[in-house]
Protein backbone atom coordinates (compact mmCIF):
# COMPACT_ATOMS: atom_id res chain seq x y z
CA UNK A 1 0.00 0.00 0.00
CA UNK A 2 3.01 2.28 -0.46
CA UNK A 3 3.64 4.91 -3.10
CA UNK A 4 6.29 3.00 -5.08
CA UNK A 5 6.58 -0.50 -6.54
CA UNK A 6 7.75 -3.18 -4.18
CA UNK A 7 6.98 -6.53 -2.62
CA UNK A 8 5.37 -7.17 0.77
CA UNK A 9 2.91 -9.60 2.30
CA UNK A 10 -0.79 -8.84 2.35
CA UNK A 11 -0.58 -8.30 6.12
CA UNK A 12 2.24 -5.77 5.68
CA UNK A 13 0.38 -3.97 2.91
CA UNK A 14 -2.65 -3.51 5.15
CA UNK A 15 -0.54 -1.74 7.78
CA UNK A 16 -0.30 1.15 5.34
CA UNK A 17 -4.03 1.75 5.72
CA UNK A 18 -3.87 2.42 9.45
CA UNK A 19 -2.91 6.05 8.88
CA UNK A 20 -5.65 6.60 6.32
CA UNK A 21 -9.38 7.17 6.68
CA UNK A 22 -10.20 3.47 6.18
CA UNK A 23 -10.27 0.29 8.27
CA UNK A 24 -9.40 -2.93 6.37
CA UNK A 25 -11.94 -5.72 6.84
CA UNK A 26 -10.76 -8.38 4.39
CA UNK A 27 -8.15 -8.77 1.66
CA UNK A 28 -6.72 -11.17 -0.88
CA UNK A 29 -3.46 -11.05 -2.80
CA UNK A 30 -3.70 -9.49 -6.25
CA UNK A 31 -2.13 -9.57 -9.69
CA UNK A 32 0.80 -11.50 -11.08
CA UNK A 33 3.96 -9.37 -11.10
CA UNK A 34 7.36 -8.73 -12.63
CA UNK A 35 10.44 -10.06 -10.86
CA UNK A 36 13.18 -7.98 -12.51
CA UNK A 37 15.31 -6.15 -9.95
CA UNK A 38 14.80 -2.71 -11.51
CA UNK A 39 10.98 -2.89 -11.43
CA UNK A 40 10.39 -5.69 -8.95
CA UNK A 41 6.77 -5.84 -7.91
CA UNK A 42 5.37 -4.08 -10.95
CA UNK A 43 1.90 -5.56 -11.57
CA UNK A 44 1.76 -7.56 -14.79
CA UNK A 45 -1.35 -5.75 -15.96
CA UNK A 46 -3.33 -2.58 -15.30
CA UNK A 47 -3.53 -1.19 -11.79
CA UNK A 48 -5.37 1.93 -10.71
CA UNK A 49 -4.95 3.10 -7.15
CA UNK A 50 -6.99 6.08 -5.87
CA UNK A 51 -7.67 6.99 -9.49
CA UNK A 52 -3.99 7.00 -10.48
CA UNK A 53 -2.85 4.52 -13.13
CA UNK A 54 0.49 2.96 -12.12
CA UNK A 55 0.81 0.14 -14.67
CA UNK A 56 -0.58 -0.18 -18.17
CA UNK A 57 -2.93 -2.87 -19.54
CA UNK A 58 -1.31 -5.90 -21.18
CA UNK A 59 -4.40 -7.56 -22.61
CA UNK A 60 -5.21 -9.85 -19.69
CA UNK A 61 -8.43 -10.01 -17.73
CA UNK A 62 -8.93 -7.08 -15.36
CA UNK A 63 -11.47 -5.90 -12.79
CA UNK A 64 -12.34 -2.24 -12.36
CA UNK A 65 -14.86 0.11 -10.80
CA UNK A 66 -16.14 2.90 -13.04
CA UNK A 67 -16.84 6.46 -11.93
CA UNK A 68 -20.27 5.39 -10.63
CA UNK A 69 -18.79 2.53 -8.59
CA UNK A 70 -20.16 -0.21 -10.87
CA UNK A 71 -17.95 -3.34 -11.27
CA UNK A 72 -16.65 -4.56 -14.64
CA UNK A 73 -14.46 -7.41 -15.88
CA UNK A 74 -12.94 -7.99 -19.30
CA UNK A 75 -9.61 -8.11 -21.13
CA UNK A 76 -8.13 -4.62 -21.31
CA UNK A 77 -5.66 -3.40 -23.95
CA UNK A 78 -3.37 -0.40 -23.94
CA UNK A 79 -3.46 2.36 -26.54
CA UNK A 80 -1.01 4.52 -24.60
CA UNK A 81 0.96 6.72 -26.98
CA UNK A 82 2.97 9.89 -27.34
CA UNK A 83 2.10 12.37 -30.09
CA UNK A 84 5.20 14.23 -31.27
CA UNK A 85 5.32 17.90 -32.37
CA UNK A 86 4.87 16.91 -36.04
CA UNK A 87 1.78 14.80 -35.31
CA UNK A 88 3.44 11.40 -35.51
CA UNK A 89 2.61 9.00 -32.68
CA UNK A 90 4.52 6.21 -30.93
CA UNK A 91 3.11 3.52 -28.59
CA UNK A 92 4.47 3.74 -25.05
CA UNK A 93 4.57 1.41 -22.07
CA UNK A 94 4.22 2.54 -18.48
CA UNK A 95 6.66 1.98 -15.61
CA UNK A 96 8.23 -1.17 -17.05
CA UNK A 97 11.52 -2.44 -18.40
CA UNK A 98 12.33 -0.60 -21.64
CA UNK A 99 13.15 -3.04 -24.43
CA UNK A 100 14.98 -2.42 -27.68
CA UNK A 101 13.07 -0.26 -30.17
CA UNK A 102 10.47 0.85 -27.61
CA UNK A 103 9.46 3.88 -25.55
CA UNK A 104 8.35 3.75 -21.91
CA UNK A 105 6.80 6.45 -19.74
CA UNK A 106 7.99 6.56 -16.12
CA UNK A 107 6.32 8.15 -13.11
CA UNK A 108 7.45 8.45 -9.51
CA UNK A 109 5.89 5.08 -8.58
CA UNK A 110 9.13 3.42 -9.79
CA UNK A 111 11.17 5.49 -7.32
CA UNK A 112 13.36 8.55 -7.46
CA UNK A 113 14.67 7.80 -10.97
CA UNK A 114 13.85 5.75 -14.07
CA UNK A 115 16.55 3.05 -13.60
CA UNK A 116 17.15 3.22 -17.36
CA UNK A 117 20.52 2.89 -19.11
CA UNK A 118 21.38 4.32 -22.51
CA UNK A 119 18.82 5.70 -24.92
CA UNK A 120 17.27 9.13 -24.44
CA UNK A 121 15.28 10.23 -21.40
CA UNK A 122 12.90 13.13 -22.01
CA UNK A 123 11.89 14.92 -18.82
CA UNK A 124 8.35 16.27 -19.26
CA UNK A 125 6.25 18.70 -17.24
CA UNK A 126 2.62 19.67 -17.68
CA UNK A 127 1.73 22.63 -19.88
CA UNK A 128 -0.57 25.29 -18.48
CA UNK A 129 -3.54 23.89 -20.45
CA UNK A 130 -2.92 20.27 -19.43
CA UNK A 131 -4.86 18.13 -16.94
CA UNK A 132 -2.83 17.83 -13.76
CA UNK A 133 -0.71 14.83 -12.86
CA UNK A 134 -0.80 12.05 -11.64
CA UNK A 135 -1.74 9.99 -14.67
CA UNK A 136 -5.32 8.84 -15.05
CA UNK A 137 -6.87 6.78 -17.81
CA UNK A 138 -8.61 8.23 -20.84
CA UNK A 139 -6.82 11.59 -20.68
CA UNK A 140 -4.78 13.61 -23.19
CA UNK A 141 -1.93 15.34 -21.33
CA UNK A 142 -0.25 18.35 -22.90
CA UNK A 143 3.40 18.27 -21.90
CA UNK A 144 6.46 20.45 -22.38
CA UNK A 145 9.91 18.97 -22.89
CA UNK A 146 11.87 20.30 -19.93
CA UNK A 147 15.17 18.48 -20.36
CA UNK A 148 16.87 15.88 -22.56
CA UNK A 149 19.18 13.40 -20.83
CA UNK A 150 21.32 10.83 -22.63
CA UNK A 151 22.98 9.16 -19.64
CA UNK A 152 19.84 7.33 -18.53
CA UNK A 153 18.40 7.04 -15.00
CA UNK A 154 16.68 10.43 -15.17
CA UNK A 155 15.24 11.78 -11.89
CA UNK A 156 11.50 11.60 -11.20
CA UNK A 157 9.24 13.85 -9.14
CA UNK A 158 5.52 14.10 -8.54
CA UNK A 159 5.39 17.05 -10.96
CA UNK A 160 7.26 15.42 -13.85
CA UNK A 161 7.25 12.25 -15.91
CA UNK A 162 10.04 10.84 -18.05
CA UNK A 163 9.59 9.39 -21.53
CA UNK A 164 12.52 7.05 -22.13
CA UNK A 165 13.26 6.14 -25.76
CA UNK A 166 15.65 3.40 -26.87
CA UNK A 167 18.56 4.43 -29.09
CA UNK A 168 17.22 2.48 -32.05
CA UNK A 169 13.80 4.12 -31.84
CA UNK A 170 15.22 7.61 -31.15
CA UNK A 171 17.03 7.56 -34.52
CA UNK A 172 13.67 7.42 -36.34
CA UNK A 173 11.81 10.08 -34.38
CA UNK A 174 11.14 13.66 -35.50
CA UNK A 175 13.34 16.43 -34.15
CA UNK A 176 12.54 17.85 -30.72
CA UNK A 177 14.26 20.19 -28.28
CA UNK A 178 13.67 21.65 -24.80
CA UNK A 179 10.42 23.60 -24.93
CA UNK A 180 8.83 21.31 -27.54
CA UNK A 181 5.19 20.38 -26.94
CA UNK A 182 4.18 16.72 -26.76
CA UNK A 183 0.93 14.94 -25.98
CA UNK A 184 0.60 11.83 -23.82
CA UNK A 185 -2.56 9.80 -24.42
CA UNK A 186 -3.67 7.21 -21.82
CA UNK A 187 -6.35 5.49 -23.89
CA UNK A 188 -7.47 1.90 -23.32
CA UNK A 189 -9.77 -0.59 -25.06
CA UNK A 190 -12.37 -0.78 -23.63
CA UNK A 191 -12.42 2.80 -22.36
CA UNK A 192 -11.68 2.91 -18.61
CA UNK A 193 -11.99 6.69 -18.36
CA UNK A 194 -13.06 7.67 -14.86
CA UNK A 195 -12.17 4.31 -13.33
CA UNK A 196 -11.17 4.71 -9.69
CA UNK A 197 -9.91 1.19 -8.98
CA UNK A 198 -8.50 -1.51 -11.27
CA UNK A 199 -6.50 -4.68 -10.85
CA UNK A 200 -5.32 -7.25 -13.36
CA UNK A 201 -5.29 -11.01 -13.16
CA UNK A 202 -6.89 -13.71 -15.23
CA UNK A 203 -8.18 -15.78 -16.63
CA UNK A 204 -11.86 -15.05 -16.24
CA UNK A 205 -13.73 -17.78 -14.37
CA UNK A 206 -17.45 -16.92 -14.41
CA UNK A 207 -19.50 -14.79 -16.80
CA UNK A 208 -23.26 -14.29 -16.59
CA UNK A 209 -23.39 -16.87 -13.78
CA UNK A 210 -21.87 -19.58 -16.00
CA UNK A 211 -18.39 -21.16 -15.80
CA UNK A 212 -16.03 -20.14 -18.57
CA UNK A 213 -14.06 -22.74 -20.56
CA UNK A 214 -10.29 -23.40 -20.79
CA UNK A 215 -7.78 -25.94 -22.04
CA UNK A 216 -4.33 -27.20 -21.06
CA UNK A 217 -2.53 -26.47 -17.78
CA UNK A 218 -5.58 -24.75 -16.33
CA UNK A 219 -6.86 -28.21 -15.36
CA UNK A 220 -4.07 -28.82 -12.83
CA UNK A 221 -4.83 -28.43 -9.11
CA UNK A 222 -3.06 -25.58 -7.29
CA UNK A 223 -3.75 -23.05 -4.54
CA UNK A 224 -6.03 -20.36 -6.01
CA UNK A 225 -7.19 -16.83 -5.33
CA UNK A 226 -10.33 -15.47 -6.99
CA UNK A 227 -12.60 -12.44 -6.86
CA UNK A 228 -16.25 -12.38 -7.85
CA UNK A 229 -19.51 -10.52 -7.41
CA UNK A 230 -23.24 -10.41 -7.99
CA UNK A 231 -25.73 -7.55 -7.65
CA UNK A 232 -25.64 -7.80 -3.85
CA UNK A 233 -22.22 -9.05 -2.78
CA UNK A 234 -18.49 -9.19 -3.51
CA UNK A 235 -16.72 -12.52 -2.94
CA UNK A 236 -13.07 -12.85 -1.87
CA UNK A 237 -12.16 -16.51 -2.33
CA UNK A 238 -8.98 -18.45 -1.51
CA UNK A 239 -8.33 -22.17 -1.99
CA UNK A 240 -5.42 -23.79 -0.15
CA UNK A 241 -3.37 -26.39 -1.98
CA UNK A 242 -0.09 -28.32 -2.32
CA UNK A 243 -0.68 -29.68 1.21
CA UNK A 244 -1.87 -33.29 1.21
CA UNK A 245 -3.03 -33.08 4.83
CA UNK A 246 -5.10 -29.93 4.17
CA UNK A 247 -5.94 -29.47 0.50
CA UNK A 248 -4.52 -30.32 -2.92
CA UNK A 249 -6.06 -27.21 -4.47
CA UNK A 250 -8.53 -26.81 -7.31
CA UNK A 251 -8.50 -26.80 -11.08
CA UNK A 252 -9.97 -23.74 -12.77
CA UNK A 253 -13.14 -25.65 -13.80
CA UNK A 254 -13.59 -26.81 -10.19
CA UNK A 255 -13.08 -23.28 -8.90
CA UNK A 256 -15.44 -21.79 -11.47
CA UNK A 257 -18.14 -24.32 -10.56
CA UNK A 258 -17.71 -23.47 -6.89
CA UNK A 259 -17.94 -19.73 -7.55
CA UNK A 260 -21.20 -20.24 -9.43
CA UNK A 261 -22.49 -22.42 -6.58
CA UNK A 262 -21.92 -19.67 -3.98
CA UNK A 263 -23.67 -17.08 -6.15
CA UNK A 264 -21.11 -15.28 -8.34
CA UNK A 265 -22.46 -13.69 -11.51
CA UNK A 266 -18.92 -12.68 -12.57
CA UNK A 267 -15.53 -13.83 -11.30
CA UNK A 268 -11.87 -13.85 -12.24
CA UNK A 269 -8.68 -15.53 -11.14
CA UNK A 270 -5.85 -13.72 -9.37
CA UNK A 271 -2.30 -14.84 -8.60
CA UNK A 272 -2.35 -18.21 -6.85
CA UNK A 273 0.20 -20.80 -5.82
CA UNK A 274 2.41 -19.68 -2.96
CA UNK A 275 0.93 -16.20 -3.21
CA UNK A 276 -2.62 -17.31 -2.37
CA UNK A 277 -3.59 -15.43 0.81
CA UNK A 278 -6.85 -14.54 2.53
CA UNK A 279 -6.74 -11.97 5.36
CA UNK A 280 -9.85 -11.11 7.38
CA UNK A 281 -10.56 -9.19 10.59
CA UNK A 282 -6.96 -8.83 11.64
CA UNK A 283 -5.29 -12.11 10.64
CA UNK A 284 -4.43 -14.47 7.79
CA UNK A 285 -7.21 -17.08 7.70
CA UNK A 286 -5.79 -19.64 5.27
CA UNK A 287 -2.80 -21.98 5.23
CA UNK A 288 -0.27 -20.60 2.68
CA UNK A 289 1.35 -23.43 0.76
CA UNK A 290 4.89 -22.32 1.65
CA UNK A 291 4.15 -22.15 5.38
CA UNK A 292 4.18 -18.35 5.57
CA UNK A 293 2.81 -15.45 3.56
CA UNK A 294 4.68 -14.85 0.33
CA UNK A 295 5.36 -11.19 -0.54
CA UNK A 296 3.17 -9.96 -3.40
CA UNK A 297 2.90 -6.85 -5.54
CA UNK A 298 -0.57 -5.68 -4.57
CA UNK A 299 -3.77 -6.74 -2.87
CA UNK A 300 -7.50 -6.30 -3.24
CA UNK A 301 -8.90 -4.90 0.02
CA UNK A 302 -12.40 -4.38 1.40
CA UNK A 303 -12.45 -1.43 3.80
CA UNK A 304 -14.80 0.41 6.11
CA UNK A 305 -14.54 4.17 6.01
CA UNK A 306 -13.83 5.72 9.40
CA UNK A 307 -16.33 8.31 10.64
CA UNK A 308 -14.90 11.84 10.96
CA UNK A 309 -14.64 11.49 14.74
CA UNK A 310 -12.26 8.53 14.39
CA UNK A 311 -10.20 10.21 11.67
CA UNK A 312 -9.42 13.14 13.96
CA UNK A 313 -7.91 10.79 16.53
CA UNK A 314 -5.24 9.43 14.15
Amino acid sequence: MGTTFGMSTVSEQLKGLTQESKVPLAAINGDFYEKTEKYKGRPRDVQIWNGQVVSSPAGHMAFWLDSEGAPHMTNVFSRFRVIWPDGQSTPVGLNQDRQEDTAVLYTSVVGKSTHTAGGTDLVLEGATNSPALPLRLGIVYHMLLKEIRTAGDAPLTGDTVVLSVSSKLASRLPAFKPGSSLQLVTETVPDLSGATVAIGGGPGLVHNAKPMQWTGFLHMRHPRTAFGWNKDYYFLVEVDGRQSNISVGMTFPELADYLVKIGCQEAMNLDGGGSATLWALGAVRNSPSEGDERPSANALVVVRRKPPSEQKNN
